[in-house]
């Protein structure tokens, strides 16, 4: 019959694997050329390497030919190369149930801990099969561990990082997020789940704590300590801490107990102060990034303002102490800073840049930290009290500040890595908006 559409060539889908030592380079550019000469089309393709092993899988779409000859010459070939090959065919239902499958929720998964252990991958990959998600892939982020190191009983220099690209929908998610918080409860790991959408990876402002996150001590209780009422204040911290006793209340009280210190004392505790191991470098390459970096603090201005010129901060609203002939009064000027300032802090920086909420971090381990955890789009509740890491969204005890490029799913060899590196120190330079 004439004037019909010519019938298209029978074409058939097979998933093809390659696998075997590490071939030469051009092996994908060899296996690509052989498809190209036999009209191949590819859906999709990925590629690992563990230990110069190599994986390869590529779904293909091939004319149904006579004895395919493509899938001959590609056997040919691998066999040239030392590799082993496969194909398994792919029916059409199948393959558009496969695509149909795209559009599930997305999630990704991140475990941090110093040493990986094989119990910890096998408890939150059961609870990620339990919540009836997939795994599409893994992804180590952390450098690859020497020997000298694995051996060490000194752990604290090393950390792992795992990202998980997780598929489907949950039975709960906060459920799931539950379950996964117990977990680092009772072994060394944390465990965050983010939603893997655009605002993952468009974060721009991180805003942090000072006190016990930026810095490794509660400022007012080393002014405590020196004033000789270190016991009394360290006790209604503790308390605030936990949030037995308002932000504000606690803070007047502790302020009273420090009338009449002398303002030179401020400087000595300031030049001493302990860095939060990460801090520098988290805080470097998220400039790099283009982030802006600020300090919410319900400590002091005079001892975040040292830490804006050591780390390059560019917000800091914290408490002003109020000082009468170079005395402490036992007050301060303006209002205080408590969690519910922080929060409103936070939308006022993020505005004043333009930026959503979802693109802000937040990093505290206070219960006075809460409002601003909760409200931005990454809430971190660093080394944090268990009540503070069940509000927030994610929670770090296991690494340092700068686990939370991993949570970014920045891999070791991307950033800049050592502390004292020039590089650091060049971009950690003052540029502040007091």
């Amino acid at each position: 019959k004439s004037g019909g559409s010519p019938k298209m060539p029978r074409r058939e889908i097979f998933l093809l694997t390659v696998k075997g030592e590490r071939a030469r380079p051009g092996l994908t550019a060899a296996l690509t050329e052989t498809m190209g000469k036999h009209n191949v089309t590819v859906l999709d393709i990925g590629q690992a390497e563990i230990h110069d092993m190599l994986s390869l899988g590529m779904l293909i779409e091939a004319p149904a030919e006579p004895g395919l000859n493509v899938l001959k010459e590609i056997v040919f070939m691998a066999h040239h190369l030392g590799l082993t090959v496969n194909f398994t065919p792919i029916s059409a239902p199948d393959y558009e149930r496969w695509v149909a499958e795209q559009t599930k929720p997305r999630f990704t998964v991140t475990l941090l801990t110093r040493r990986l252990q094989a119990q910890y991958l096998a408890i939150v990959t059961k609870i990620i099969f339990d919540n009836n998600l997939n795994i599409d892939s893994i992804t180590r982020l952390s450098g690859r561990v020497s020997l000298r190191g694995l051996n060490s009983t000194n752990v604290k220099g090393q950390r792992s990082a795992l990202q998980f690209e997780v598929s489907g929908k949950p039975r709960n998610v906060d459920q799931m997020r539950e379950e996964l918080f117990k977990v680092s409860l009772s072994q060394p790991v944390d465990i965050a789940v983010q939603d893997d959408d655009l605002y993952r990876r468009n974060r721009r402002l991180i805003l942090f704590d000072m006190d016990s996150t930026l810095i490794q001590c509660e400022v007012i209780d080393e002014l405590a300590k020196k004033a000789n009422v270190g016991k009394q204040v360290a006790e209604i911290t503790e308390a605030a801490m936990r949030g037995e006793l308002d932000f504000k209340e606690s803070f007047k009280r502790r302020m009273r107990l420090l009338k009449g210190m002398d303002e030179n004392v401020l400087q000595e505790i300031a030049e001493g102060l302990p860095v939060t191991e990460g801090a520098p470098r988290l805080i470097a390459n998220l400039k790099r990034l283009g982030y802006k970096v600020g300090i919410l603090s319900g400590g002091f201005t005079y001892f975040a303002r040292f830490l804006q010129k050591k780390l390059g901060i560019d917000y800091v609203h914290a408490n002003e102490l109020d000082f009468k002939d170079g005395k402490l009064t036992g007050e301060v000027k303006g209002e205080i800073v408590d969690g519910n300032r922080k929060a409103e802090l936070l939308q006022e920086i993020a505005k004043k840049e333009g930026l959503s909420l979802k693109q802000v971090i937040a990093v505290g381990d206070g219960a006075n930290d809460i409002p601003m955890l909760k409200l931005a789009g990454l809430g971190v509740a660093f080394h944090a009290k268990p009540k503070v890491k069940e509000q927030a969204k994610v929670g770090i005890s296991t690494l340092g500040l700068d686990g939370i490029l991993y949570l970014l799913g920045v891999r070791d060899r991307e950033a800049l890595n050592e502390v004292g590196d020039e590089t650091i120190n060049e971009v950690l330079m003052p540029n502040a908006k007091l």
